[in-house]
């Protein structure tokens, strides 16, 4: 196996799934220009190029989840059900896809490894703890803001950095523009 073959067959994939992505971006459009007023789905797929078709069922979904508000009528339409503040990414994202890491669809306790590849389970913690420790810290109101928690701009900028210094990278322009907001 090759290199990023190898990868793939001994380490799960963190996949953000479309519908996650037009979740969050749904969400940071209700805060940003929502404010006081509800704004209509169409609003909301225009401001974010999310099909519309698409956003319906995603805002149904956060509407359940007790994140969004709807309301009806001529002045209806879907508000944040908290301020943006007290909603993390990480409560969108496990309304729409469930677990933020997922493993063979089982919980770490299912899990029993033996022998040499016993400390996957620690792995595994180690991976699902990193990836709680981003979306849990990140609310709404910062990604709205652009000023994200130290940490999380300290990890991007690790993995903007790791990205540039790989053979054959293609960032040069986003390397130009990211420093300024990380």
């Amino acid at each position: 196996m090759h290199g990023s073959e190898a990868n793939q067959a001994h380490f799960p994939i963190v996949r953000v799934s479309a519908k996650v992505d037009y979740a969050l971006r749904a969400v940071a459009e209700l805060a940003a220009v929502g404010g006081d007023r509800p704004l209509k789905a169409d609003q909301i797929a225009r401001g974010q190029d999310i099909p519309l078709a698409f956003l319906l069922g995603i805002l149904r979904e956060l509407t359940r989840g007790r994140l969004l508000r709807s309301h009806r009528g001529t002045d209806g339409g879907y508000e944040l059900a908290r301020p943006a503040d007290q909603i993390t990414l990480a409560e969108v994202m496990r309304i729409i896809d469930g677990p933020l890491v997922n493993l063979r669809d089982s919980s770490l306790r299912e899990l029993d490894y033996g022998g040499p590849s016993e400390a996957l389970e620690d792995v595994w913690m180690a991976v699902r703890s990193s990836v709680r420790s981003v979306l849990e810290r990140v609310t709404v109101a910062d990604l709205v803001s652009g000023s994200l928690p130290a940490p999380v701009r300290e990890l991007a900028q690790t993995y903007l950095q790791s990205e540039l210094n790989r053979p054959g990278a293609r960032w040069s322009s986003v390397a130009e523009q990211k420093p300024a907001r990380l």
